[in-house]
């Protein structure tokens, strides 16, 4: 509950100041992937060049920076390091007209229990992220969200974005990265689907199955 108020905080900060926003991260990954253990807050926001100084200045003023240089950090990196009442971490990257505007239309709105709607990056525009991250967790965390998603999701819309991220991204390919977590995720369900074992029932989220049946580790 402590990670989901911490993000609560946040969208309060940058709601009332109708600053747009997505929440990514952990619990973004929670909600379209699979529960696991995440201890902050990753939220991309869209600030017009303008106003971006008086941005950062009110958001220091809210919230205790993680570094003496947060305000200067920020501006030649574009990601102000910030942390909650309680002291969880936040990183706010502060996106850039383009692909990120995008990423804002198609955020969605998503209730939890005890708080205020929050806005979450979307299934399709998670995935894209964590191919471009590209580290060995985020295939996983791609695959698994593919699972938990059934494949139901605008795969093309996907492909697209990632091939005009190829040329951007020197440390790897995005699109691979992507193909092999769409083909295992696809191998997974096919055997999910598969009655488990003779003579025994499962009834339990699609992951949970593929954990239980050794298809995913």
């Amino acid at each position: 509950m402590s990670l989901l108020k911490a993000d609560e905080e946040v969208a309060m900060f940058l709601e009332k100041r109708n600053v747009p926003y997505v929440i990514g991260g952990g619990l973004a990954v929670q909600y379209w992937g699979e529960p696991r253990t995440t201890r902050d807050v990753d939220v991309t926001v869209i600030v017009p060049a303008d106003q971006l100084e008086d941005f950062l200045n009110e958001a220091l003023r809210r919230f205790r920076p993680r570094m003496p240089d947060a305000f200067d950090f920020a501006l030649r990196h574009r990601v102000l390091l910030i942390e909650s009442k309680k002291g969880l971490p936040i990183h706010v990257s502060l996106g850039i007209p383009g692909y990120e505007e995008k990423v804002m239309q198609r955020a969605v709105r998503v209730s939890f229990s005890g708080l205020r709607p929050l806005r979450l990056i979307s299934a399709e525009d998670l995935i894209i992220h964590k191919c471009v991250a590209g580290r060995a967790r985020d295939q996983e965390d791609v695959e698994r969200i593919l699972v938990r998603q059934r494949l139901s999701l605008d795969l093309r819309y996907i492909r697209r974005w990632l091939k005009l991220f190829v040329p951007l991204v020197e440390t790897h390919n995005v699109q691979d990265i992507f193909e092999r977590a769409l083909k295992q995720a696809r191998a997974t369900l096919r055997k999910v689907k598969r009655k488990p074992e003779a003579g025994r029932e499962y009834s339990g989220s699609v992951i949970d199955c593929a954990l239980w049946l050794g298809v995913l580790t």
